[in-house]
């Protein structure tokens, strides 16, 4: 994403003191590397200051209460050292995809082996071992989803289900495509890929992120499936991590 009203900034100043659109830029940047911000509106809440303070804590040094033109340039420049836009990916095989989730997983910050390993068991389940986006449902109609689903068109789809319109609303403004319109996007092998990693390391499928199982201090490949669906078949994809790794 380019910044244009943060740019503005000239000096430091107070992060409840930021205009709206201010503030939306802030919240946008936050949230693609993987900070959880809640709803991008503009508005300082709790989430929006404990995201701004965890960015301080984890990579520039300074009053998390404060925002200014050194902390803009480094969000900047994480954003274009993160984002894999520009990477070519091979998803034509499933090693190349495999390849590709280790890759982005490295790239958004949750790449222990261990998170590596869990996010490629889930792959693995999710597809029905594909290694291809799937849609919810996908060995039955379009019709028969239309009929089921009360979020229809906004079902699952992707390399993990991506469902219901405030998600697809969500990764439109991140990836700067209309996936409201047009929900299918979420099929894009590098769409689903971002959307993949995005929602562990956030948080964004159940409100659980991958580090709050799976870290340095432990590995917890059971309950790691909240993240993505309770706990369905969770002792299934805790093996099929175990084999990854």
């Amino acid at each position: 994403m380019k910044f244009v009203e943060l740019l503005k900034i000239t000096a430091p100043k107070p992060l409840n003191a930021l205009k709206e659109n201010e503030l939306k830029e802030v919240q946008t940047a936050l949230s693609e590397l993987g900070y959880s911000v809640g709803e991008i509106d503009g508005l300082i809440g709790p989430k929006t200051r404990t995201a701004w303070a965890e960015f301080k804590t984890d990579v520039f040094e300074g009053n998390p209460e404060f925002i200014g033109p050194e902390a803009v340039e480094r969000l900047s420049e994480m954003l274009k050292t993160d984002t894999s836009a520009g990477k070519i990916h091979d998803f034509s095989t499933k090693q190349g995809t495999i390849d590709a989730i280790r890759w982005e997983c490295q790239a958004q910050g949750i790449g222990l082996k261990t998170q590596t390993a869990y996010v490629l068991a889930t792959v693995e389940w999710e597809t029905a071992k594909t290694f291809k986006p799937v849609r919810e449902a996908f060995w039955l109609t379009e019709a028969w989803r239309k009929k089921h689903f009360r979020y229809y068109p906004f079902y699952g789809r992707g390399f993990v289900q991506l469902t219901w319109k405030n998600n697809y609303e969500k990764y439109s403004k991140l990836l700067g495509v209309d996936m409201v319109k047009n929900p299918d996007l979420a099929m894009d092998n590098n769409i689903a890929l971002f959307v993949l990693v995005h929602g562990f390391k956030t948080g964004t499928f159940t409100t659980k992120k991958i580090t709050d199982f799976i870290n340095i201090n432990k590995t917890d490949f059971l309950r790691a499936r909240l993240c993505i669906n309770g706990m369905d078949q969770a002792s299934k994809i805790a093996a099929l991590a175990k084999k990854y790794l």
